[in-house]
């Protein structure tokens, strides 16, 4: 255990501890909950389930958080502004999914770089680089002539699906792509999209609040079963053909 100056209590996870032993999230300290342990896919993939994730910069150890209020967006809470459903029809952008993961998640590191820090170590990029190859961590791309102007990141269990992280290299390019990969995940069932924690950005697009409590109720029931990891990349082309045709 690791005591802080006001003799609150972290749990502390030794790196060959169990994969999916952690305390429960009622027992985060402002959100943290414990240190340590590893970023094997095991471990991951046993925390996302239970309303829990890594978040951490170096060289600080691996911490693990499980916020309360959890910031959430229900798909039939998507928020599209006038503004907004002009620029995606006028839009020239190409959306792909799963076609260049490593891009997505090195330009999501490169943007909070460039804003003063990144918690997307080479550590964290190689975890979650195994999870999409395991077919759990997936990609959303915009690309304009040929170049990649925005991407997101997360990993899919069960009918939810946990936003990691997005960026842009032009004007909406992220909110037009997060409103292609959101009537995606919507047409294979999700319920549920993880923001994780609250910013204007995703205010604008519908998201809200959740006390944590009913946030892991409805992760119980949205993450089982688990289902199956696999590519998005050719059903997501066979989803773009079909809303073309």
């Amino acid at each position: 255990m690791i005591i802080d100056n006001q003799a609150t209590v972290i749990t502390l996870l030794p790196e060959e501890s169990p994969p999916d032993v952690f305390p429960h999230p009622h027992q985060a300290i402002d959100g943290l909950l414990a240190i340590g342990g590893d970023l094997s896919p095991q471990r991951i993939l046993a925390a996302y389930p239970k309303g829990i994730f890594p978040w951490y910069e170096k060289p600080d150890p691996i911490l693990w958080w499980s916020p309360d209020p959890r910031t959430i967006l229900l798909p039939e809470n998507l928020h599209i502004s006038r503004r907004l459903a002009r620029n995606i029809r006028q839009s020239s952008l190409k959306i792909t999914a799963d076609t260049t993961f490593l891009k997505v998640i090195k330009g999501c590191a490169a943007s909070r770089k460039n804003s003063g820090g990144t918690w997307i170590s080479d550590e964290m990029i190689e975890a979650y680089l195994k999870l999409h190859r395991l077919g759990w961590a997936h990609s959303f791309e915009a690309w304009q002539n040929g170049n990649l102007a925005a991407g997101i990141y997360g990993i899919a269990i069960g009918r939810v699906f946990f936003g990691e992280s997005m960026f842009t290299r032009i004007n909406n390019a992220s909110k037009i792509l997060f409103v292609n990969a959101l009537n995606y995940l919507i047409s294979r069932n999700f319920e549920l999209i993880d923001c994780q924690v609250w910013s204007k950005h995703l205010q604008s697009l519908g998201a809200t609040t959740l006390p944590r409590a009913v946030f892991l109720e409805k992760l119980e029931m949205l993450c089982n079963p688990r289902g199956n990891g696999f590519s998005w990349a050719q059903d997501h082309k066979s989803y773009t053909n079909s809303i073309r045709s």
